[in-house]
Order: structure tokens, then C-alpha cells, then sequence
């Protein structure tokens, strides 16, 4: 690992503590700087600007995602399971000491799509995501309209849990989901 990259890695990881706890605008680079340790120099050298490194932080964050629901479908056997997996992998997430929900939603909703660069992020993410549900969904034999409706069953136990303070979101989303499975099966 060369030293940019490591020094990158760091500023990403302390940007994300710092955005996802505090928001992104109340967060000055000043205290990425102190948080990672990292000259204002070498910041701007590596994030030319704090919507470069909202993006990074964001990118980190799909990595996360990603890596959180396939390793919550990993002993799922059916399509199914899989995508109920997502909730049970939402309901541990949502019992985190430091959970303040989505992270996707929380900036695009501090930055009111201000930021071409994070929106383009930000919509990456949800479609690549609702692109996931939706091949589930198909080889789990339903229609396709559901697929749509359980994404959103998602992003709003994301949402719910966070605002209630309530993990009990997953569960009650993922009951849903089954109803519409059930419904929808071929």
C-alpha cells in the first residue's frame, strides 16, 4: 500500500466517522484534518474539494453495504431467503450503538442535491441497490412490480429506524415483504 493510499484511506475513514455522526455540512475540513491526522495540504491534494471527499466517504460506504447484505445472504439457499437476509442484516445494523440511518439519504438530504457529484453517487447507489432487490425478487418467482415495493419497505425501515429510534423497523418491514412475497408469487 503506497503512502497516498493509506493517507487516503484514513482521511475517507475519519470523514465518515465525523459526516455520519455529525452531518456533512457541520463538519469543517479543519476537523477531518484533526480527526485523521493530515495537513489541510495533503487533503486538498488528495480531495480538491469537500464535495471529492463526500463522494469518497460515499463510495466507502456502497463497499460497506455491499459487503454487509452479501454477507447476511451468504446462508440464505433461495433467492427468497436472500432477499429477506437484507432485513435481517437492517435489524442488526439497526441496533448499533452509533446508528443515524442511511447514510445516502442523510447526505442527499443535507445537500438538497446541491452537489452534482454526490447526487450522481447518491442515485448510483439506490439504483444499483433496487437492481439487486429486483433480480431477487425475479428469481424468487414474483412479479416484478414487487420489486419496486420492497425496496422501499427497505429504505423506509431505514428511515423509520432511525428517526423512532426503533430496530423493531426491520422486522415489521420484513413482515411486510413477505405479505407482498406471498402475494405475488407465481
Amino acid at each position: 500500500m503506497t503512502q497516498d493510499t493509506d493517507v487516503r484511506e484514513r482521511l475517507v475513514a475519519a470523514a465518515d466517522r465525523l459526516f455520519y455522526a455529525r452531518g456533512v455540512q457541520a463538519v469543517g475540513m479543519d476537523a477531518v484534518r484533526t480527526e485523521a491526522g493530515v495537513s489541510l495540504k495533503k487533503i486538498y491534494a488528495l480531495f480538491p474539494s469537500k464535495d471529492d471527499l463526500i463522494v469518497a466517504v460515499l463510495r466507502h460506504r456502497r463497499e460497506q453495504w455491499n459487503a454487509g447484505i452479501a454477507a447476511s445472504a451468504e446462508k440464505a439457499e433461495t433467492a427468497r431467503e436472500k432477499l429477506l437476509s437484507v432485513f435481517d442484516f437492517l435489524d442488526a445494523w439497526f441496533r448499533e450503538p452509533d446508528f443515524h440511518g442511511c447514510a445516502f439519504i442523510n447526505v442527499f438530504g443535507e445537500l438538497s442535491a446541491g452537489s452534482e457529484g454526490v447526487t450522481q453517487t447518491v442515485r448510483q447507489q439506490k439504483e444499483a441497490f433496487q437492481q439487486y432487490v429486483a433480480d431477487l425478487v425475479r428469481d424468487a418467482g414474483a412479479r416484478a412490480e414487487v420489486a419496486p415495493q420492497i425496496a422501499i419497505l427497505i429504505e423506509g425501515a431505514q428511515t423509520t429506524a432511525a428517526i423512532a429510534r426503533s430496530p423493531e423497523a426491520a422486522a415489521q418491514a420484513k413482515a411486510a415483504a413477505i405479505t407482498l412475497l406471498d402475494a405475488a408469487s407465481r
